[in-house]
């Protein structure tokens, strides 16, 4: 679901394929919030932009899920991240927020956290019913499409809140409303799989990622998105040799200020420690869908839920020798599957974004790949 902030128009988003969505992740539902002006300017270095295009999208976790991070960027705009750590004493968040508007965008957790205390929502911190929601946030640096004095506050933080819903879309949506990924459009993307065999049968893992990377997603030789094999789980075909020529021809994104954030969640139960290592493989996926990442100006972030929701088929566990964690098996299938997840949600981010001033989205200049 999306909500408007402002006078804007939402942005071009198209529904989140159902069975492949992070929201298969039983209690998890995201919501965007954005602003998309009709006539947007990109700034440079030495002229502003003007107009909207910016936004926050909003993953609403289940009470009694954990949470997790991994930030791999060198240049990470984050909130709350060291509350996640393993040794500390929280275990789990009740949203997190992904936004557009760099760090100025933190503000737009201040507005979930708002909703979150509204309906009771958080840390009981006494008898009297006060609470403290936990609300991590990572952003991406999109203040020069549009003008740099308009982005995300704590409007568009509990506007997503309130939208998030299991039914959601992708593209040119929330945070991904002024992303751009290399010389393309980029935006927000989903993907999920559920195990049909293994340690973790019957387990689901998911992943909504937000990509404004300034490494490339796309293959120059083959205008296709880097380390896709099944090009019709996609929906994709070979392009016209002359699209390849053109996509390899556009000039690089002209800024080395940059990042990719998103969620991975698992219907497992599994500890912080455990959890996070499904990030840290999930950055694996950032690695294969773009050429860099985590450069030292990137805010490489990936946040990770584990909902607890479903347990592990006790007749596929794997024996273990004794000292060793028994889970081990169940968690090394889950960061198989991470991995793979956000390379597909990084694809279809790409996939689905529509163009926004003169930043071309990929159906626009490889259009024979998606059947254009």
């Amino acid at each position: 679901m999306t909500g408007v902030v402002g006078s804007g128009v939402v942005g071009s988003g198209v529904p989140a394929r159902s069975g492949d969505r992070i929201t298969e992740v039983a209690g998890i539902t995201v919501g965007h919030a954005g602003r998309l002006d009709d006539h947007v300017v990109v700034g440079t270095l030495t002229e502003p932009g003007s107009g909207w295009a910016t936004g926050t999208t909003v993953v609403s976790v289940p009470d009694g899920a954990t949470t997790a991070v991994d930030v791999r960027g060198g240049g990470p705009g984050t909130r709350e991240t060291d509350l996640l750590d393993a040794s500390n004493t929280v275990r789990g968040a009740h949203a997190i927020v992904l936004t557009g508007g760099s760090a100025y965008g933190l503000a737009a957790a201040d507005g979930v956290m708002g909703a979150l205390e509204k309906q009771g929502r958080g840390l009981f911190m006494d008898l009297l019913g006060h609470t403290v929601p936990i609300v991590p946030a990572a952003v991406v640096y999109d203040l020069p499409v549009g003008g740099w004095e308009n982005r995300p506050d704590a409007t568009f933080g509990a506007d997503a809140y309130a939208a998030a819903a299991a039914d959601f879309t992708i593209g040119t949506v929330g945070a991904g409303t002024g992303a751009r990924a290399g010389a393309l459009k980029g935006g927000v993307g989903t993907a999920s799989v559920t195990l049909d065999d293994g340690p973790a049968r019957g387990l689901t893992v998911g992943a909504v990622v937000v990509a404004n990377p300034v490494g490339a997603v796309i293959d120059p030789a083959t205008g296709l998105p880097w380390g896709v094999e099944d090009l019709a789980h996609f929906g994709l075909s070979t392009p016209d040799p002359a699209e390849i020529e053109a996509y390899a021809a556009l000039n690089a994104k002209g800024t080395v200020l940059n990042t990719t954030i998103g969620v991975v969640a698992t219907d497992a139960a599994l500890p912080v420690a455990s959890l996070k290592r499904l990030a840290m493989a999930g950055h694996d996926g950032l690695g294969r869908a773009i050429r860099p990442a985590h450069s030292p100006m990137d805010g490489d972030t990936l946040f990770a839920v584990a909902t607890g929701a479903t347990p592990a088929d006790p007749d596929a566990a794997v024996p273990m020798p004794p000292g060793m964690d028994p889970d081990a098996p169940v968690v090394a299938a889950l960061c198989e599957q991470s991995a793979i997840v956000v390379q597909r949600a990084v694809v279809s981010a790409v996939l689905a974004a529509t163009g926004v001033a003169d930043v071309p989205a990929y159906r626009d200049v490889v259009p024979s790949a998606v059947g254009g």
